[in-house]
């Protein structure tokens, strides 16, 4: 037979397309043809398959024909995946394995040119998505990518460390008396049983009042910004926010777990683990919300159901910042392209430090600020109105005194913290179905309504403050959550006040 056709999967957001690989070998001058819109790094498949069939033992039909083509051709197709696939088409094709036999299967791999496999990104993203279509078929992957594969609840995963494993399996008629290869395994990953392990907020000495607003982020899924002089810890807290999330089911662990993967950053040491993105302040707006040809996941998906952590916030560029609006609002971020588009979940908790001034110690006691007014405006400025909008909570986070900091003892831990973050989202999954922050129209309405009192106290707040229709209806988000932590049924006076502080702290948001 001269055509063999072997099943694989291209990445293109969480999508996992499926890719037919069509090998054909004809009469002719020899010639190795790949076709179907391949980028450099699928073209190159050519030589490490050449090489991985001779040094494994296996023919290479060198004197015939060969043309591969990677099915739809409109698809972009990029990693060195397809090494796998290829290689069996070509010895299907030839007939050296049983064409039949590759049936029900898929593949993705790429080979070295001794033959061993070598591990691919996003195969958890491809065995997510057999299993959210209802796909059912084997994947065969690399060993190491296998275990991350496997994480997926019924998936059948079949794992190899060198081609000769996978040829094995699909010979026609295997060999009398060769004992079977030991690189080949079905891999039924379980989940670990060891709870993540975080950080503890009991290292953070004082900043009580930095703590009670974290709490608060946490239990409402609201964003944060800390606003304090240099070494006043406001890395320290935002380092250990993911630890007072709640814990993750394992459909989100599993899309969190998918995107990682896709960017090649996924380790099973990081199962069901809450993940903190802390890019560099020189990062780009493509870094952020993702991008290329084909598109990747940018730092703000990588951060799906944790924590995006902006570290001198004000030093990112205006147009990173600005680019971080929409998924705010809408926690997913379409990527468009002249020929394809990407859809990626982000669904994140920002978190946001800076410091009050360009020489960071207006208000500190520990030394004199030297900026004027208008500097201090300036920079200040660079954070713009829609952008300080969309972030819940603004906190003050003042400089420790030496010896408050050395005798003060241990805080509040991160396991206690968590437990009432926990019990009041799950008062508000209870009530409306999600956390507070993403009430919206009628539901703010409905779930958040305000005594006479308080709603007399928000109008004034509000009016005095100069905020936006969508900065008083945060505040009134936020004043849910307080009410949930203190597990009231109604939003009072009381938890508006409080919720209002939280939106006083930078000169451009007064």
């Amino acid at each position: 037979m001269s055509l063999s056709l072997v099943q694989s999967r291209a990445l293109l957001g969480l999508e996992a397309a499926s890719v037919t690989v069509e090998v054909h070998l004809a009469n002719g001058l020899p010639s190795f043809t790949l076709v179907g819109l391949a980028d450099v790094e699928v073209k190159e498949a050519r030589e490490r398959v050449r090489s991985a069939l001779q040094n494994a033992g296996l023919e290479f039909p060198g004197n015939k024909k060969i043309v591969v083509n990677l099915a739809p051709a409109d698809l972009p197709k990029d990693s060195g995946r397809f090494d796998l696939p290829i290689a069996l088409g070509i010895l299907a094709a030839s007939g050296q394995i049983d064409a039949a036999k590759l049936a029900g299967h898929e593949f993705a791999g790429e080979l070295s040119l001794s033959g061993e496999l070598r591990p691919v990104r996003g195969a958890l993203a491809m065995s997510l998505a057999l299993h959210t279509r209802g796909v059912s078929t084997r994947l065969v992957l690399p060993a190491a990518s296998a275990e991350e594969a496997a994480l997926v609840p019924g998936a059948q995963v079949y794992g190899a460390r060198h081609l000769l494993d996978v040829v094995q399996q699909f010979l026609a008629q295997p060999p009398e008396g060769e004992a079977p290869r030991e690189g080949w395994a079905r891999v039924q990953a379980a989940p670990g049983a060891t709870a993540p392990v975080y950080a503890d907020l009991a290292d953070v000495k004082g900043q009580a009042a930095a703590k009670r607003a974290l709490e608060i982020a946490a239990a409402g899924g609201h964003s944060l910004l800390m606003v304090g002089p240099p070494g006043s810890g406001k890395s320290m807290l935002a380092q250990r926010f993911a630890g007072l999330l709640p814990p993750m089911s394992v459909d989100e662990a599993l899309e969190s777990a998918a995107i990682a993967s896709l960017g090649g950053r996924f380790t099973l040491a990081q199962w069901q683990t809450r993940p903190t993105a802390s890019p560099h302040h020189t990062a780009s707006a493509v870094a952020l919300v993702g991008g290329g040809s084909p598109p990747r996941p940018g730092e703000i998906s990588l951060a799906h159901h944790g924590v995006l952590y902006l570290d001198e916030m004000v030093e990112f560029s205006r147009s990173s910042l600005e680019a971080l609006r929409e998924p705010l609002e809408t926690g997913r971020i379409t990527i468009s392209r002249a020929a394809r588009r990407a859809d990626f979940p982000a669904q994140f908790q920002l978190i946001g430090a800076m410091n009050p001034c360009p020489c960071g110690y207006l208000g500190a006691t520990t030394r004199p600020c030297r900026c004027t007014p208008d500097q201090v405006a300036r920079y200040q400025g660079r954070l713009s109105g829609p952008l300080l909008d969309r972030i819940d909570l603004h906190v003050e986070v003042p400089t420790l005194a030496a010896d408050a900091l050395l005798a003060t003892p241990p805080g509040e831990s991160t396991e206690a913290i968590r437990a009432r973050c926990t019990e009041a989202r799950q008062r508000a999954n209870a009530r409306q179905g999600h956390p507070n922050q993403a009430l919206a129209g009628a539901d703010i309405d409905r779930h958040a309504a305000l005594d006479a009192a308080g709603l007399q106290f928000l109008k004034t707040a509000a009016a005095r403050l100069g905020w936006s229709a969508r900065a008083t209806h945060r505040a009134l988000k936020v004043a849910r959550t307080i009410a949930d932590l203190a597990g009231s049924e109604h939003t009072q006076l009381g938890h508006v006040a409080e919720a209002v502080q939280y939106r006083r702290v930078l000169q451009t948001a007064a």
